[in-house]
């Protein structure tokens, strides 16, 4: 199966500053060669063509190929995508050069061994090459001719190639047919597209495209093939001579021997300097200046489109982010203006991916040229006037193909689809610096249905429009059309808009295309405006919903940096959108070898993918499911985490925690809370032990986890967003229902008052901080985890919060809290766990280990007074244990003892001490610093005296 230049450029038009392409070596003229294969042989001719400007000559890498036989034939020119060569077009001159014509394959000014700079499609220059190529041709005793100086001939290409096609077409008569593929008709709109219907100003400039081709083209800058000329598409058939690297026929800019290329020339390459210029100032403002428009639109066949009278096959890619298919129509409705025989073809192909059905695409271009260069340009069409390919079907790797017998534009057999208008007008907010931005569709990828939703629709930042179940089938043809009203803050709006098709709690992007509407308003004042949607072909199946998203930014395109706020509603609820039902044709029967090899290595990385899962899920199945904790909120077993530098953070800890229980985790900076916490929440994982959550175990990715909330280590929220956004976007990330979140429970916590429909850049740290709590209980989780909870907060605050987390837990829930403030988690917890250096070293409900049964407490009037006190009840009958305090604000003695309380005070007063009071209680701080200084005496140590284990108190104190 041939294989013509139109299906398959081998470069697409960059934008602005991406037109750049150097090549730094330089060589003279090669001499012409020739090569011989069994039928086609080829010449290879560097062609005298027009200066540039400044009087430098330029000439141009030509191959001919001339086909089998001696009688005259009709010819082939065949244009290379941007940033190609002849070799890029190499398989497609010899395909039809087998089919009996003669083929002229060159490489375009400024590009390969060609000279000159880059005018892009310059009517000056790459068209007046184009015409001195046709001279060329008509001076071939191997080219037919319909008179003296007029070659029988067609010219194909595609992309920037097209475009040369159809400028060519448009200012020589000669050409006899013309083969245009996803090219443009108005440069300026393509790179500045604005979907607002009637609109005069350039929209958002397309930044991705340009940022991809840039990035492309200053890899080329080594003079090698790694930039964008260095790939081809198609490459040589056998017995062709093997593409070399070789410089260009005229010097560029600053490669002379000894001369150094300026910075300027760096950036440019080969390209015109002064409209290079213009396209990176027109990429760094996101917007065109007049000069540059008018140079795009005069580079473009917009301006000669009226004038071609050769018959004309215009294709074009249904999911093409570059040029769409509005520039075909612009094309196509210039023909018809003209009265010239056309025909147009929808591919489900274009700059973001291969047709499914490159054998229909390609047989249709080889009638179109065999048709027209063996008889007249009167003759009827040889292909239908319209072909359109509908989405690939489920089960299906080929798109159908439908055709009708007459073009209808884009917006033909309107029909609406009705939209559900909101309670309230959505109010977008587009962020200082235009980030974070949206992510709609990416270049490259525009063929592929990608769950790119949750990217798309930022919270704040985005408002959708949704209809209700289709009554009936429809097959969409052309651009979908809605009424928006819009009231901004600023002069000026941008926005866009794409369309998605919801599945279940999901929407998946058909055709990954996004409408960008640039709109002049007045703040405080609604605007209407019709925005077009990008066209293409859906189908929309009875029962099938279909949701409008609008987003305030697009990370495919420039976005204003300034802040705004845009108030959107529908002003008609409804979506036009044009129908067809075309005949289906059967589609082809050879097999995409690219889509296949693409789906290939898809199908590795899937299987690397799968291979790694099951990995981890035998790993996982290790971890025993313990069916008798499985009303055990949670069970900490054998945990022990070693860092890289050797530190032993956690070491054999276990605990558990209840249902209904507050446990607090105490411990000094450096016991290894925050570590033991990370492992319980799956954060990192454990070197040994387990973690068990309602008889669950837990690690990273656990679905169990999915039953706890946690605040750790501080909250973390978008900024420009309110609260209120803030929870709603959280929760809609979680995928569970919205009535699941119990919002109003958390907005309660919060308790912010109005301050919640405030951005969270207002939020006091405190504020902050209870709006995580807040998140931290969306869902009412089975175990919650807070770490640091009361940090921020005022006392009145810290008050209130002790009755909702007892509260939580007495619901049947476990609360965990890591506190530092023990006098707090005293008055809060039912549990505690103590740790210290890795280890737990006292655990169990507050109650117990604050117990005074058998406890006495003195506080002194001095820390002199503790030695005598001390003295009195050393070794006396049923003291088991006397603690010091030596805090000189406070000094302390607790004794514990079998003695009635009555005796012990006696003891104590009548040793001389002076007893400021007497208490019967312990706090919480005294058992703390107790096990923690107690913990801290090694039994091998000879120093165990009473004086070391104050001096560790003192210690533990510090800390």
């Amino acid at each position: 199966m041939q294989r013509p230049v139109l299906v398959r450029p081998t470069r697409l038009l960059p934008s602005a500053a991406a037109l750049v392409l150097a090549l730094s070596t330089v060589a003279t003229a090669a001499p012409a060669t020739a090569e011989t294969t069994e039928r086609v042989r080829t010449t290879d001719q560097l062609v005298d063509v027009g200066p540039e400007p400044d009087g430098t000559a330029v000439r141009l890498d030509t191959r001919l190929y001339l086909p089998a036989g001696d009688d005259p034939k009709p010819a082939v020119l065949l244009a290379h995508g941007f940033g190609g060569s002849k070799e890029s077009v190499d398989r497609e001159a010899r395909d039809y050069a087998a089919d009996g014509h003669v083929v002229l394959a060159f490489t375009a000014r400024g590009f390969g061994r060609s000279g000159g700079r880059i005018h892009l499609n310059s009517p000056d220059h790459e068209i007046a090459d184009g015409r001195a190529l046709l001279d060329l041709l008509a001076q071939r005793p191997e080219v037919r001719k319909d008179a003296a100086g007029d070659p029988r001939v067609a010219v194909a290409g595609g992309s920037y190639g097209g475009a040369f096609a159809l400028m060519l077409a448009g200012v020589d008569p000669r050409v006899d047919a013309t083969v245009a593929a996803i090219t443009w008709n108005d440069l300026s709109e393509s790179l500045f597209p604005q979907a607002a219907a009637g609109s005069t100003q350039p929209g958002p400039y397309k930044q991705l495209w340009g940022a991809r081709f840039f990035s492309s083209a200053l890899g080329g800058l080594d003079g090698g093939a790694s930039g964008l000329a260095g790939a081809s598409g198609s490459q040589p058939a056998a017995g062709a001579a093997a593409p070399t690297r070789t410089a260009p026929s005229t010097p560029a800019p600053g490669t002379g021997e000894g001369t150094p290329p300026a910075p300027s020339e760096l950036l440019c390459g080969r390209f015109d300097l002064a409209l290079c210029r213009q396209l990176q100032a027109a990429a760094e403002t996101g917007r065109p200046s007049a000069e540059l428009t008018a140079t795009l639109r005069r580079n473009s066949p917009r301006g000669t489109i009226a004038r071609v009278t050769a018959p004309t096959l215009l294709v074009q890619g249904e999911s093409d982010t570059l040029f769409g298919l509005d520039q075909a129509d612009a094309n196509a409705a210039g023909l018809a203006r003209a009265g010239t025989r056309h025909a147009v073809r929808w591919t489900d192909g274009g700059h973001d991916g291969a047709s499914t059905n490159p054998g229909l695409d390609e047989e249709a271009a080889r009638t179109w040229i065999r048709t027209y260069l063996e008889g007249t340009r009167t003759a009827p069409l040889p292909v239908p006037a319209f072909t359109f390919s509908l989405p690939v079907p489920r089960r299906s790797d080929t798109a159908p193909v439908a055709t009708l017998d007459r073009y209808p534009g884009l917006r033909a057999a309107p029909t609406g689809v009705t939209l559900r208008r909101p309670s309230e007008p959505s109010v977008l907010l587009t962020p200082p610096g235009g980030q974070p931005s949206s992510m709609t569709s990416l270049p490259g990828a525009g063929a592929f249905e990608l769950p790119t939703y949750r990217l798309a629709a930022l919270p704040g930042m985005s408002a959708a429009f949704e209809s209700a179940p289709l009554s009936r089938s429809l097959t969409v043809v052309g651009s979908p059309a809605l009424r928006l009203g819009v009231t901004s803050t600023g002069a000026e709006a941008t926005l866009f808009v794409s369309l998605w098709r919801v599945e279940g709690s999901e929407a998946v992007q058909p055709r990954a295309l996004t409408a960008p509407v640039r709109v002049a308003t007045t703040p405080g004042r609604p605007t209407d405006v019709t925005v077009e949607l990008p066209a293409s072909v859906w189908s929309m199946a009875a029962g099938s919903r279909w949701r409008v998203l609008v987003t305030s930014t697009d990370s495919s395109f420039a976005v204003p940096r300034e802040a705004r706020a845009d108030r959107v509603e529908l002003t008609d609820a409804s979506l036009s959108v044009p129908t067809a039902q075309g005949t289906l044709r059967a589609a082809a029967d050879e097999r995409d070898t690219e889509s296949i090899a693409l789906a290939g290595g898809i199908a590795a990385l899937l299987a690397a993918i799968t291979v790694s899962a099951l990995l981890r899920r035998r790993r996982r199945l290790r971890e025993v499911v313990r069916d008798d904790w499985a009303d055990v909120p949670l069970v900490v077993e054998n945990l022990t985490k070693t860092y890289a530098d050797g530190h032993k953070a956690v070491d054999d800890v276990s605990w558990r925690a209840e249902k209904g229980q507050v446990v607090g985790l105490l411990g000094p900076n450096g016991a290894g809370k925050t570590t033991t916490m990370r492992m319980i929440l799956g954060l990192i994982t454990p070197d040994s032990g387990s973690v068990h959550v309602l008889g669950r175990p837990v690690h990273p990715g656990s679905d169990v986890l999915g039953r706890v909330g946690a605040l750790v280590e501080g909250p973390g929220f978008l900024p420009h967003l309110t609260g209120r956004q803030n929870l709603e976007a959280y929760w809609s990330a979680t995928g569970r229902p919205v009535e699941e979140a119990e919002m109003a429970d958390a907005l309660a916590v919060a308790a912010l008052g109005g301050a919640l429909d405030r951005p969270v850049r207002t939020y006091s740290h405190g504020m902050k901080q209870r709006l995580g709590i807040a998140q931290a209980m969306l869902g009412k989780p089975e175990v919650l985890f807070l770490d640091e909870p009361t940090n921020g907060l005022d006392p009145p605050q810290i008050a209130a919060m002790r009755p909702i987390l007892r509260s939580y837990a007495r619901s049947g829930r476990t609360v965990v809290v890591s506190s530092h403030l023990l006098a707090e988690v005293e008055m809060t917890c039912t549990h505690v766990v103590v740790m210290h250096a890795g280890r737990v070293v006292t655990a169990g409900p507050v109650a117990d280990l604050l117990s005074s049964d058998d406890t006495t407490v003195f506080e002194l009037a001095s820390v002199a007074s503790l030695a005598p006190a001390r003295a009195a009840l050393a070794g006396a009958d049923g003291i088991r244990s006397v603690e010091v305090l030596d805090d000189p604000s406070k000094p302390m003695l607790t004794v514990v003892a079998e003695r009635p309380r009555e005796d012990v005070v006696r003891d104590v007063v009548a040793s001389g001490a002076e007893v400021v009071g007497v208490g019967s209680r312990r706090h919480l701080e005294e058992v703390f610093l107790g096990v923690i200084a107690a913990s801290q005496v090694n039994p091998d140590d000879d120093d165990t005296t009473e004086t070391s284990v104050v001096e560790r108190l003192r210690q533990v104190r510090a800390r």
